[in-house]
């Protein structure tokens, strides 16, 4: 019992340890917190793909996926491409007024284009799957008979993470109702996402 603890620890610790730092899948789900806008579908879409891609990666389909090259290559161009067009359109926010900054929700429309947004930013972020499926598939793979319980701890840190990050955004409300802290969120976003989708297209 004292060993699957300390696996699921070592699990939890690990995956946190990976997905804080600020990177293009954090930065959209704290803006879609912020704004109140499909928070519950964002953090969802976000926890339950970081299960799934960390139980492909304790079963050992990283291996498999490493033996082509070329798969991880076409995911790099095709989301290096998809966070510099997000990064343009968030620096386009930067220098429009109007509702687009408000903290509130918007129309249910909006809701669709998050939860689209939420899947690219997530499938298509080649970084994903190297932290997920690569990195900690195989640190798991040291665990033996443990690495599920591994997993189930790297797991629960994502949802834990995704949760506080979606819901705890609210308790910047207040300070973001001011349209010009919703201008430096979205250039502090536009550098993230551009800087990340050079940084993708040049290792490709």
């Amino acid at each position: 019992m004292s060993n699957a603890l300390a696996a699921a620890a070592a699990g939890f610790g690990t995956g946190l340890s990976l997905i804080v730092a600020i990177g293009a899948q954090n930065a959209f789900v704290l803006r879609q917190g912020i704004r109140r806008d499909a928070v519950l579908a964002v953090v969802g879409i976000c926890a339950l793909s970081d299960a799934l891609l960390i139980a492909l990666g304790v079963g050992g389909v990283g291996a498999l996926v490493v033996a082509w090259p070329g798969a991880l290559a076409a995911v790099g161009w095709i989301g290096g491409l998809f966070l510099l067009g997000y990064g343009v359109l968030a620096a386009r926010r930067v220098f429009r007024a109007g509702g687009a900054l408000a903290a509130e929700g918007e129309a249910a429309g909006s809701r669709r284009r998050a939860v689209l947004t939420c899947l690219a930013m997530t499938w298509l972020n080649p970084h994903v799957y190297l932290d997920t499926v690569f990195l900690l598939g195989s640190i798991a793979a040291d665990r033996g008979p443990l690495r599920w319980t591994f997993g189930l701890g790297a797991a629960f840190a994502s949802v834990c993470w995704f949760a506080a990050l979606g819901f705890g955004a609210r308790l910047l409300s207040r300070f973001l109702a001011r349209p010009a802290a919703w201008r430096v969120l979205d250039a502090l976003v536009a550098a993230t996402m551009i800087a990340l989708g050079v940084t993708l297209l040049a290792g490709t």
